[in-house]
Parts: structure tokens; C-alpha cells; sequence
């Protein structure tokens, strides 16, 4: 257990009820917040390399690490997920160093959440929360924000409780007696009325993209899909390959808003690359479900280029987590080329990867310097060849 005191942080917050405020919307605010993390081993994972993703998740949304906590458990306790002595060192270390904040890395139900905040009289998000924010800071377009929205209601509508026996108009009394409906009921009205708005304005979304994509069918136009780990360099490789100016960062979920551009390869058929979202380990299936649209993208290309930061440490089990967030939604079937990107950092020589059939399977490059680049376009070419390089070897 270590704590770290540093600047008055930027505000983060986990989602609040509709009449509160509008979700979709970014939850951190301009006043700043102190974190506590908390990351507890449960024997499912590389301890070490967990926490560093925690630690990045929270500088990415914004906040102030104050202080970690650590700890090992056989299995999360039912009533406070850390267990009561652990609760009572947290809380200790959250009045020392001043926090106001503690996320847990890790998926608390709705009675774990507020048993905690309870406990530590401070507020308490867990993973799917923090990331949930970090996507509703990263949205830009309409069509991501919807989404984002959608995936946030989803997750709040599994949180409603009997908090508002004040205003259970059930009870009777002056000023309470009505139509009978509790002020919970109204509110997963309110919510389910939403919900039904968004996902038919996503499902418009959809449509108009299944449209698109029928044109492209029709074309002879190949899709090809850029899929990975968050900041594995998804983007910096479709600018590289397709000369557009994405936002590209060394930050998780730097890019949330699928792009498509035109990638012109010699001796290849034409080629549209789709950028999609980062994928990241224990991804909500709230989000997934909210982004089927945007993630149609890779169930429906003719090939996905799956970038893998080789430099990293936990790369064989971000590549397991991108897989099972493709399995989730169909795409683990599409032909896939592994691509190892940051060659240099990972000190491997640039160059391509066969199976034993002489397909290739994988392609080392680094999308940053551009080294081992044109091998990826030369494997294209292989993959998709144009009407003249069928016609040379015929």
C-alpha cells in the first residue's frame, strides 16, 4: 500500500440517475478529484500488469492517482467485494491523503457499491464505470454519443435501488398520495423510454451503414478492418496506410469514433480500412452491445488486421481479450493477419510471418517509422489481387 499526494485532480464521477444529469455526456467536471485505486488479486491475472492499466485508465479520465491499495483474496467478499478489514484500510488511507474518490478495478454490483460508499463516505466507481466515462470524454460524433449514452443507461438501469422512500407516493401521507408508482418506478420509466429513443436512432444508424456496406459489396470493394488493444497503434497505422490525419495518442481510447478511408495498394483491389474502437480487457458487454453498429464494421470485412503492441509486457493476454471481444460479436470467423507493431520498441526486425500452408499469417512492422510498411501492403496485394495480377498469373 502506497499513497502519493499530488494537485487538486479533474473531477470523475460515476453515473448518476437521469434527473441528475444527461448520460452520454462526459462525467468529469473542472473541479478535480483525488483517487484511491484498488486492485485486489483474485488469481486471474498478472497482478502487476493489471494495476498498470488501472493506473492508465484513471490518468486517461482525468484523475489524480492519491494513493493504491493492494491486496489478495481468495474470492470478492459478497457484502463490501475487499472484505471489511481491507474496507477499513482504504478508508484510513483515503483520510490521510485526502481523497475523494476510490475506484476499484474490478465489476461491483450494485449492493457492493453502495456498502462501500457507505463505509468509506466517499464515492466508489469500478472498471466498467471508469471506462464508461472515459468513453463518454472520447465521443465526438453524434453517432458516438448515442452510443455512449445507450451503454450508460444500460449500466445505470442495473443499479436503481429503493433509495427514494421519501418520495414513494405508495405510503400516502400529505403531498405523497397519486397514481401509486414509487419514484424508482419512475425513474426506470424514464429510462426505458430513452433507451427505446436511442436504439432507434442507433438502429437508423445501422441501416444507413448496412447500406453503405452493400454498396461496397457491390463495387468489388474490399473492407478491411483495423482491430486491437487500446493504444496498440491502430490509428497511427491507418494514417500511415490511408495518409488521413486521425487523432492518434499514447493514451488508452485515444480514438472512439470508427473511421473508413480509401487505402490504395499496388496490384490489389480497391480497399476501404475501417479504424475501430480499442478493445481492453473485461470490455462492458453494455458498451459492445451499445456499439453493435459501429463494430458491424469487423464482423462484416473480408480481412482484420489485428495490431498488437509486441513491445508489451501483457501482449498474449491482450491478444486473448481482443479475441473474445470478437467472438462476442461474430467476427472471429472473418481471416485474420496478425500485425506486430511497434517493431522497434520490441527490437524484432521488420518482415512478414507464413504458416505452413505459405499463407501469411503476420506482419512485423512499426507503423511509426513506417519500417515494414510496404511488406504490409505487399500482403495485401497478395491477400486482394487486382484484375492484372490474376490475369500475370494465369
Amino acid at each position: 500500500m502506497t499513497a502519493k499526494p499530488g494537485p487538486d485532480p479533474v473531477s470523475l464521477s460515476a453515473p448518476l440517475p437521469t434527473s441528475s444529469r444527461k448520460p452520454g455526456l462526459s462525467t468529469v467536471g473542472a473541479t478535480g478529484d483525488r483517487a484511491l485505486l484498488v486492485e485486489l488479486d483474485l488469481g486471474d491475472g498478472e497482478p502487476a500488469e493489471r494495476l498498470s492499466e488501472l493506473k492508465a485508465l484513471a490518468e486517461s479520465a482525468g484523475a489524480d492517482i492519491a494513493g493504491i491499495v493492494t491486496a489478495r483474496r481468495k474470492k470478492p467478499d459478497p457484502a463490501l467485494f475487499a472484505g471489511s478489514g481491507k474496507v477499513a484500510e482504504i478508508a484510513a488511507l483515503r483520510t490521510d491523503t485526502g481523497a475523494d474518490l476510490v475506484i476499484f478495478d474490478h465489476a461491483l454490483s450494485g449492493a457492493q457499491q453502495r456498502n462501500l460508499e457507505r463505509e468509506l463516505d466517499c464515492r466508489v466507481i469500478d472498471r466498467t464505470s471508469l471506462i464508461l466515462d472515459i468513453f463518454a470524454q472520447r465521443a465526438q460524433s453524434s453517432e458516438g454519443k448515442l452510443q455512449v449514452e445507450l451503454a450508460q443507461l444500460q449500466h445505470l438501469s442495473t443499479r436503481l435501488v429503493r433509495g427514494w422512500t421519501h418520495l414513494d407516493r405508495e405510503k400516502g401521507g400529505i403531498g405523497m398520495r397519486g397514481p401509486g408508482e414509487t419514484q424508482l418506478e419512475t425513474d426506470r420509466r424514464l429510462i426505458g423510454t430513452r433507451v427505446k429513443l436511442l436504439r432507434d436512432r442507433i438502429d437508423q444508424v445501422s441501416r444507413r451503414r448496412e447500406t453503405q456496406r452493400r454498396a461496397r459489396r457491390r463495387a468489388a470493394i474490399v473492407n478491411v478492418a483495423l482491430v486491437g488493444y487500446t493504444n496498440a497503434g491502430k490509428s497511427t497505422l491507418f494514417n500511415r496506410l490511408s495518409g488521413a490525419e486521425s487523432y492518434a495518442a499514447d493514451q488508452l481510447f485515444a480514438t472512439l469514433d470508427t473511421t473508413l478511408r480509401r487505402v490504395f495498394v499496388a496490384g490489389a483491389l480497391p480497399i476501404v480500412m475501417s479504424d475501430t474502437v480499442g478493445f481492453i480487457r473485461e470490455l462492458p458487454h453494455d458498451l459492445i452491445a451499445a456499439f453493435q453498429a459501429t463494430l458491424k464494421e469487423a464482423v462484416d470485412a473480408d480481412l482484420i488486421l489485428h495490431v498488437i503492441d509486441a513491445s508489451h509486457p501483457g501482449r498474449d493476454q491482450q491478444i486473448a481479450a481482443v479475441d473474445a471481444v470478437l467472438a462476442e460479436i461474430g467476427a472471429d470467423r472473418v481471416p485474420q493477419i496478425l500485425v506486430w507493431n511497434k517493431a522497434d520498441a520490441a527490437g524484432s526486425t521488420p518482415g512478414v510471418e507464413r504458416d505452413e500452408y505459405g499463407k501469411i499469417r503476420a506482419v512485423r512492422l512499426s507503423a511509426l517509422t513506417g519500417a515494414g510498411v510496404p511488406e504490409l501492403r505487399a500482403a495485401l496485394a497478395e491477400r486482394f489481387p487486382g484484375a492484372e495480377a490474376r490475369a500475370a498469373t494465369a
